[in-house]
């Protein structure tokens, strides 16, 4: 029996939340967000029609509480629940816990949920239905061909996965990838399965009804992986019609032999000789469903809550793909530092040509959960939105995503922006050779858009735009040139730190107003730079006959540049540093906030070089602290389970040399 849904409550966060709410506004659905502390001034927050707060900042305390989220629908008044993805979407005592109560629960039945939670079991269950498989042991002892994969059972994302090459590793990667899913999914249970290499991860996209109908929509690459976990997604796959037909086949039934109903995806290995084996089957909406809104024009929120109301699907069968759509998950990390989660406040968030957000459109899309003044917190994914890019040619998609990106301001966080730029443009990527692999092998990727040559330009402009804002602000007087003296006899002097290190910016302006010298140290031979103009957030130079603009914006002693040739932070030194405590030799200082999970050493242990010290769990995933050099561990001053902040030591480690 249909029944319609009038106020949906979405048990998630971020842009999956906004997402959900845009398709609501768009049917006049009204709208209930939950909400942590930390997320109280979210934008989901803002947009929803109501909001529920759930006292506490960890999802533990809050968007895994099962008993929270069915009190706020209660309080709320919400007649249905969307789990979104992540978290409690994939729980199936949460899906009958939310039927159980009377809602309306906007996703696949609780057995279908159950059955492919249990990952193992899935593959029993799928391969009596002829959905390929790959070789799979339960223990470690039975293991005897190498390379192999560990994964966890439950849940997904990449977290609680490890590739072991050999027999000496596997224990310790069993342990962690258990440690790992406990600490993600509530359950540590963990498998092994063969690790094939150079493999593609290709994935088809279903969707069924109450009345028995279950639908291919396509399927998707999603091959460029860091982690384990998708950074590049795209649809549709570049694959033969034949084993497109196939992979649409064996989803099909995956998705029958549960009676699936709602969307969902069927992933699948694809090895080099054209062969392909089941991966996982996720029972509830993807990250990377806007590429297939995209090519299908489907609004696949808008099929979800139509199949929860009963309804039939409103096709009879699954529409042809048109054009090719690539989707990039920007993320607040730093590629460079083995990806490591960045936090703090994003004081700018723009993107050029985007044509909307959350909602199906050829052109530029933007799912973003966060806007320009939102903080990053250290409690959840590191994931600040999603840009998709549709053209009628997936060179066309590729080239525009890359332009649109590599032109974004996006400053305060560390993100894998120039990563994925350099990615898209790629000879490699364009021409289709990918593998989940593809980030081992091609290092040359992490390397910064910024050429190192061009920042002492980057710098020149951030001090002539600083100079420009003293004077616009000057209280007396301002329409004369900064640093102007009837006899010009030295330069203004701005001292940066970089990505590179400090940097000195020597420059003097003559009494017109124009560049009469400048350069850096350290620096190479300047090039001819001639001033066109300088404001405090906009500088034009010459460059060798050049025209170039930088975009500048100062927050505090913070400066974001924006250039033609890539993006650069940096920090304005003080003339006169004040005092600083000197750390002990050895120091080790923690890279973000987090908690201390173990400590693996004790005070006076030899270690060598590349020892895990102990281990930092921040943003959902763990961090190794390693040993330096060889040496004596000499302090420890935080025990597991201790919070640290940004810069606290963790340890100290005197080298060999100096305990002899």
């Amino acid at each position: 029996m249909a029944f319609v849904i009038t106020r949906l409550l979405v048990a998630n966060r971020g842009e999956i939340a906004r997402r959900v709410f845009a398709t609501c506004r768009a049917l006049g659905v009204e709208t209930v967000a939950v909400h942590s502390d930390p997320d109280a001034d979210a934008p989901f927050v803002a947009e929803a029609d109501q909001a529920v707060r759930l006292p506490g900042h960890t999802p533990a305390e809050t968007y895994l509480r099962i008993e929270l989220i069915l009190e706020a629908a209660r309080r709320s008044g919400a007649d249905a629940v969307h789990p979104g993805y992540g978290f409690l979407a994939e729980n199936a005592d949460f899906a009958a816990a939310v039927t159980d109560a009377g809602l309306t629960w906007v996703g696949p039945p609780a057995k279908a949920i159950a059955a492919m939670g249990d990952k193992l079991a899935a593959k029993a269950l799928l391969a009596d239905a002829g959905v390929p498989m790959l070789p799979t042991w339960t223990a470690e002892a039975q293991v005897t061909d190498f390379p192999v994969l560990v994964k966890a059972s439950a849940g997904g994302g990449g977290r609680g996965m490890r590739i072991v090459r050999d027999a000496a590793g596997l224990a310790e990667a069993v342990a962690s990838a258990r440690r790992e899913a406990a600490a993600a999914f509530g359950d540590g249970t963990v498998f092994i399965e063969r690790y094939v290499e150079r493999g593609r991860h290709v994935e088809v996209q279903i969707v069924g009804d109450r009345h028995g109908t279950v639908l291919a929509l396509g399927e998707r690459d999603c091959s460029i992986q860091r982690r384990h976990q998708k950074i590049v997604e795209e649809a549709p796959a570049v694959v033969a019609p034949g084993l497109r037909a196939r992979l649409h086949e064996a989803a099909v039934a995956a998705g029958r032999a549960v009676d699936y109903v709602g969307a969902g995806t069927v992933e699948f290995l694809l090895a080099l000789d054209g062969q392909f084996y089941f991966l996982e089957m996720n029972t509830r909406l993807q990250v990377e469903h806007p590429v297939t809104e995209a090519v299908t024009g489907l609004d696949l929120v808008r099929l979800q809550l139509l199949v929860a109301e009963g309804a039939p699907l409103p096709l009879a069968a699954a529409p042809p793909a048109e054009g090719h759509a690539i989707e990039v998950r920007l993320c607040a990390e730093d590629p460079a530092q083995g990806f490591r989660p960045a936090t703090g406040a994003l004081h700018r968030f723009t993107v050029p040509g985007v044509a909307s957000g959350f909602t199906p459109t050829r052109g530029l899309r933007l799912d973003s959960g966060v806007l320009a003044g939102s903080t990053v917190s250290v409690h959840y994914d590191s994931m600040l939105a999603k840009l998709v890019a549709w053209a009628p040619s997936r060179a066309e998609a590729a080239r525009t995503l890359a332009t649109a990106l590599a032109r974004a301001e996006i400053h305060g966080v560390a993100t894998n922006r120039d990563l994925l730029v350099r990615v898209l443009r790629s000879r490699e990527f364009n021409a289709v050779e990918v593998d989940t692999g593809f980030l081992d092998r091609h290092p040359e990727v992490f390397a910064p858009l910024l050429p190192a040559s061009r920042l002492p330009l980057v710098a020149l402009a951030a001090a002539l735009a600083s100079a420009a804002a003293r004077r616009v602000a000057a209280p007396v007087l301002a329409g004369l040139p900064s640093g102007w003296r009837n006899v010009p006899a030295f330069p203004q002097v701005t001292r940066y730190a970089g990505p590179d290190g400090e940097i000195e910016v020597r420059y003097r302006l003559d009494r017109t107003g124009a560049l009469a010298e400048w350069s850096t140290s350290p620096g190479a031979e300047s090039p001819l730079v001639s001033l066109v103009e300088a404001d405090p957030d906009r500088v034009t130079l010459d460059v060798d006959g050049v025209r170039q603009v930088y975009g500048v914006h100062q927050v505090g002693l913070e400066v974001f540049v924006d250039g033609p040739d890539g993006a650069a932070s940096l920090a304005e030194l003080p003339r006169f540093p004040p005092p600083t405590t000197e750390l002990a030799a050895g120091s080790l200082l923690a890279p973000l906030p987090g908690t201390v999970a173990r400590v693996h050493v004790e005070v006076g242990q030899r270690v060598a070089a590349g020892d895990p010290l102990l281990t930092l769990e921040a943003m959902k995933l763990e961090h190794p602290v390693l040993a330096p050099a060889d040496g004596v561990v000499a302090e420890l001053p935080v025990p597991a389970g201790g919070q640290v902040e940004t810069g606290a030591v963790l340890a100290v480690v005197n080298p060999l040399e100096e305990t002899s």
